[in-house]
């Protein structure tokens, strides 16, 4: 079939939500000719949901993606209202950093980055089919009937491909936001044999300033020692507004309860599947009958409007019962409705088709990312969104692809989750996913990634200077104080007593002192005269590799085991069902699945120890041989 393509790419981007965004300035930035599409150049990394960026692990999320040259993190810190470092009273692995941003100001910074972005075109317009020839992308035709060439294209389509709002009884075509849904692509996605399935999420009501009393609810400021999203951002951050927690009652749980037959999730209405991690009011009440309230969070949607955003409270109840049982929560008596909540039902993949590179398997050139492989949240988007415009990038260049392994980052966790694993319901990134979170820890991204965004192309040479004097600064340091001895003195002993620990009756190394838990690195300057001036990020690094030295090598000794497997690669060509002595539940599996390393085959839902020594000793009698890539 010949096409009559109106422009040719390199890379095609369908979507400009975080994905999409991520995808198109990875691909421009690294030289090549580039095109994102959208339905509305208003929805340009538009907010739906929660106006915020980063969170419990999605925090770890956004300062990776920073790290290896992404865009999310400086578009957090440049339009941030307020933010707070999550789990402080918990250890460093699961520190998280979220902002609260505003909404419109995050939309404009974006698009005016992607205007300015040599080498990338932005288009208006719906994208109703990919094109093929020989099994391969070629192109896309746009609803107009206009046709463009690409050698890649990368679909990054949200909440809006066969986008169905469901708010009561009421049911209507439509995308996030009332924007008009893509309704052609998906049929034209399953005759190039992609297997698609319904998701959902939802969100809630946003409402009038005027209307809530302030008085009555917790307030919640932000830390006064701000820390940016981006390692680049020397600047001093300030927060401007403050938010609030209201709680639900028995009063709310009645009223949501005697109209739960109202719920389109509980009548049959919806037929998509939820995410588990951030379920509905009327689902949190339903799961969880023993709870006598459900935390809610009132925060403002930006500074130049009067919306107010009720995190917590997604539903998908007729708009009269929202109000109902919104004016039952202390604060909210007042309450007006400026946006009903609703949920949205959409056409996703299952990620099982994609390779770790988010490349079809089956379809040389088409790469999926965000929400249409199944997952939820604008961190979780922008990280596939990043990989896969770096990945297409790379394979049109003919370079190695950016493969990132479960040891690397949580991104990496992210993606080998969804291309191993699959997902029944949105996926959400938490800490608990990653089996090495000491490792990965939001502060030490830089020191993880840079160096792999400066190898690709993303990351300029006076970054990864900067990077590479901070590590030596690192390692200078932790060395000095392994050599400093410290006496027992009154001034020092009275610190150490003060802080809840033994005071010295000999003398001690500094760094031995360190690894005392109620002691930090900023605590004992007083009594460390030769001590030099460094950045707060260059002192932490030393303390927390000093005091978790002992956890760490325990987790690189359990990575180099993980990495021993990953290097034993499985033929892409192997039918599994021939193995004598694997399962049957496990051949259907690897069939299904393809890993390219016994590592990968380790993790498949179906796939036990027993099966995996049966690869083992299936490979060394092949002769053996290293995977490629990761």
């Amino acid at each position: 079939m010949s096409f009559d393509f109106t422009e040719n790419y390199d890379v095609i981007v369908i979507g400009a939500g975080h994905a999409g965004c991520e995808a198109a300035l990875a691909a421009a930035r690294l030289g090549l000719r580039a095109a994102v599409f959208t339905i509305s150049l208003d929805g340009i990394a538009n907010m739906p949901c929660n106006p915020s960026i980063g969170g419990t692990a999605k925090g770890h999320l956004v300062r990776e993606i920073d790290a290896l040259g992404g865009e999310m993190g400086r578009a957090a810190d440049a339009t941030f209202l307020q933010s707070r470092m999550l789990n402080r009273g918990k250890g460093p692995a699961v520190h998280s950093l979220r902002v609260q941003a505003d909404r419109v100001k995050y939309h404009i910074y974006m698009k005016q980055v992607l205007e300015q972005c040599s080498g990338l075109r932005i288009k208006q317009d719906e994208i109703a089919a990919v094109l093929f020839e020989g099994g391969t992308v070629c192109g896309v035709r746009t609803r107009l009937g206009t046709e463009y060439g690409a050698k890649a294209v990368i679909i990054a389509s949200g909440t809006y491909l066969n986008g169905r709002i469901h708010v009561g009884a009421v049911s209507y075509e439509s995308g996030p936001d009332s924007v008009l849904p893509a309704k052609f692509l998906s049929d034209s996605l399953r005759e190039a044999g992609v297997v698609l399935r319904r998701f959902k999420t939802g969100t809630p009501a946003r409402v009038h300033r005027r209307s809530i009393d302030f008085d009555l609810l917790e307030r919640q400021d932000g830390d006064e020692d701000i820390t940016p999203f981006s390692f680049a951002n020397k600047e001093k951050l300030t927060n401007k507004v403050s938010c609030y927690v209201a709680y639900t009652n028995a009063e709310t749980h009645k009223v949501i309860l005697d109209n739960i037959h109202l719920s389109p999730m509980y009548s049959g209405q919806i037929e998509g599947v939820g995410p588990r991690y951030c379920p509905s009011i009327e689902d949190k009440i339903k799961r969880f009958s023993d709870k006598p309230r459900h935390q809610l969070f009132i925060e403002p949607m930006g500074l130049d409007t009067d919306e107010y955003y009720l995190q917590g409270m997604s539903s998908s109840l007729p708009e009269w019962v929202q109000l109902k049982f919104l004016r039952t929560i202390k604060g909210l008596e007042r309450v007006e409705i400026m946006r009903n909540a609703y949920a949205i039902e959409y056409d996703c993949c299952d990620p099982t088709q994609l390779l770790a590179t988010l490349e079809f398997k089956d379809i040389p050139g088409l790469y999926g990312a965000g929400q249409f492989n199944g997952t939820s949240g604008y961190e979780e988007a922008a990280a596939q969104g990043l990989v896969a415009g770096i990945n297409a990038a790379l394979k049109i260049k003919g370079e190695p692809p950016l493969v990132l392994d479960r040891a690397s980052s949580y991104i990496g966790t992210l993606i080998d989750d969804l291309v191993t694993k699959g997902c029944s319901d949105p996926y959400r990134m938490m800490t608990s996913r990653s089996e090495y979170r000491l490792l990965l820890r939001q502060d030490n991204a830089d020191l993880r990634l840079t160096p792999e965004g400066h190898r690709i192309g993303l990351i300029s040479d006076d970054r990864y200077d900067a990077l590479c004097e901070k590590r030596r600064l690192i390692e200078a340091e932790t060395e000095r104080i392994s050599r400093i001895n410290l006496g027992p003195a009154a001034e020092l002993n009275a610190y150490l007593e003060s802080v809840g620990t033994e005071p010295l009756t000999t003398g001690i190394k500094l760094v031995q002192l360190l690894r005392r838990p109620q002691v930090t690195y900023d605590g004992l300057a007083p009594f460390d005269p030769e001590r030099p001036e460094l950045d707060r990020d260059v002192r932490e690094q030393v303390e927390l590799s000093v005091k978790y030295e002992g956890y760490i090598k325990i987790q690189l000794e359990q990575v180099e085991a993980m990495r021993a497997l990953e290097s034993k690669a499985l033929p892409a060509d192997t039918d599994y069902t021939q193995l004598r002595g694997l399962r049957l539940e496990a051949a259907e599996k690897l069939n299904k699945i393809r890993p390219l390393s016994v590592g990968q085959a380790s993790r498949i839902s179906g796939v036990n120890p027993a099966d995996v020594n049966v690869l083992l000793i299936w490979l060394a009698g092949k002769g053996g041989n290293t995977a490629q890539g990761g």
